[in-house]
């Protein structure tokens, strides 16, 4: 018997093969539907909850059903909320958010193009570094933090809140971006070198326009941890007019303990921005996370 007589028997399983593997493929994955709708309703009835509780009025809310549409829908409570100051919290909470994102994506990007680029046993130490900023939790560095911020004398100020917000960000943005810059082919940086470009040009011509999907990853990421930050502005502030949304949510909570539909309505008001942020970022946000998974 020839070989290929000999190969013949084994050619044809395969092919037979071929359409049940195809058909496993096409079968509905009903345990992980299943499992996808239970997440889903765990994660958007609370969602639901909040914004049909923040419509109600508040003898209402005592009677109405909890997950039922309001009986008599009303925007008194977010009128209530803006009137408390809303509008001032908010401006803080962006200025803090928008100045500690800026500030961390500028250094990272500095530090992982000098990382990516330079092999030099001194980079690959200082990355180490970089790598040892994720062991070190917040609440263990607050203590020295607010004696630094008092010493400076950047206390109650929206300063004292951007420095060490961007400082705990920049260890993840410098690992995200680093392990993005690496995807770059080097022909790429060789053809610019060859051009006469500069390393600056290089940074602003082709790395900053190739990594934009990570930088609207991280800041995404790194703007979300900031607005929910709550232990730098109740450890580093005090006065109401530097306060931002994650403390004034807190003070809401106090002074409107009964009515709980305006607490709901503060807490929509105050995620609505960062929703809007990430709608529309999400596109380079997924195109960020997938980055380097084709390979």
């Amino acid at each position: 018997m020839s070989t290929t007589e000999a190969l013949r028997p084994a050619t044809t399983a395969e092919a037979s093969t071929t359409p049940r593997r195809r058909a496993d493929r096409r079968r509905p994955n009903i345990p992980g539907g299943i499992g996808s709708l239970l997440w889903f309703a765990v994660v958007a009835v609370p969602l639901y909850w909040v914004f049909v509780t923040s419509l109600r009025t508040q003898q209402h809310f005592f009677t109405d059903h909890p997950l039922g549409l309001p009986t008599v829908p009303t925007l008194d409570n977010y009128r209530q909320v803006i009137d408390a100051g809303f509008d001032r919290y908010l401006v803080n909470s962006v200025v803090v958010s928008v100045g500690s994102v800026a500030l961390t994506i500028v250094v990272s990007l500095l530090a992982a193009y000098t990382i990516t680029r330079n092999q030099s046993g001194f980079v690959t130490r200082t990355f180490s570094l970089f790598l040892l900023g994720l062991a070190i939790p917040l609440q263990a560095a607050i203590v020295p933090i607010f004696y630094m911020i008092t010493k400076m004398g950047l206390y109650d100020t929206l300063l004292a809140l951007v420095l060490p917000s961007a400082a705990f960000a920049v260890p993840i943005t410098v690992i995200i971006l680093v392990n993005f810059l690496r995807d770059i082919p080097r022909e790429l940086f060789e053809s610019m070198r060859v051009d006469g470009a500069s390393e600056w040009q290089v940074l602003t011509r082709l790395v900053l326009p190739l990594s934009r999907p990570a930088i609207a990853t991280v800041a995404i990421y790194d703007g979300l941890n900031v607005w929910n930050g709550f232990l730098f502005p109740l450890v580093l502030t005090q006065s109401p007019q530097q306060r931002v949304l994650p403390l004034a949510l807190w003070a809401f909570q106090g002074e409107l303990t009964i009515n709980v539909p305006a607490v709901m309505a503060a807490v929509v008001l105050s995620a609505l921005p960062i929703f809007l942020l990430y709608v529309i970022g999400r596109r380079q946000l997924v195109a960020g996370l997938t980055a380097g998974f084709g390979k």
